[in-house]
């Protein structure tokens, strides 16, 4: 399953549509008001489906995850040198970039989950992701924004 996540233009915070392959809404992302960054994630209907909120005076930094309103765990950046890598904790993940901060490749102990690219020339952040499992969806996409998300609290 393949989504695209592309930010919408001519929003005062961050917002998103996701499509599936077949130019299909999926979700929407709707940036919040908050201190730090914070994405409320709704799904075709407009039925809330998650949650993704920056954790602020951390060491490193961290997002914490909720689906349908229930704490599920958090994504937390890892010290490195050269590729930026990434701790998932609530299905055991790991994510490890390329130097240039564009593409991601999730990982499980058991194998590839996702891979996550960003779309080049665009007017606006456009991001693809590849799961293999289309249960795994909605945690990858909550993964990619806040990828993003804390490259742009970076600079």
């Amino acid at each position: 399953m393949k989504l695209c996540i592309k930010q919408k233009m001519f929003s005062w915070f961050d917002s998103y549509n996701v499509y599936d392959e077949n130019h299909n809404i999926v979700y929407n992302v709707q940036g919040r008001l908050a201190w730090g960054h914070k994405f409320v994630i709704y799904d075709a209907d407009g039925d809330e489906v998650g949650m993704v909120q920056e954790a602020k005076l951390t060491w490193m930094p961290k997002f914490r995850l909720y689906e349908r309103g229930n704490y599920i765990g958090e994504i937390r950046r890892k010290i490195s040198f050269f590729n930026p890598k990434y701790e998932i904790d609530h299905k055991d993940w790991t994510a490890i970039g390329n130097f240039v901060e564009w593409n991601y490749d999730i990982k499980s102990p058991s194998g590839c989950v996702a891979t996550v690219y960003k779309k080049i020339f665009n007017f606006t952040d456009t991001y693809v992701i590849d799961v293999d499992n289309p249960a795994d969806a909605l945690c990858c996409l909550m993964f990619a924004l806040a990828i993003d998300a804390e490259k742009c609290s970076r600079g």
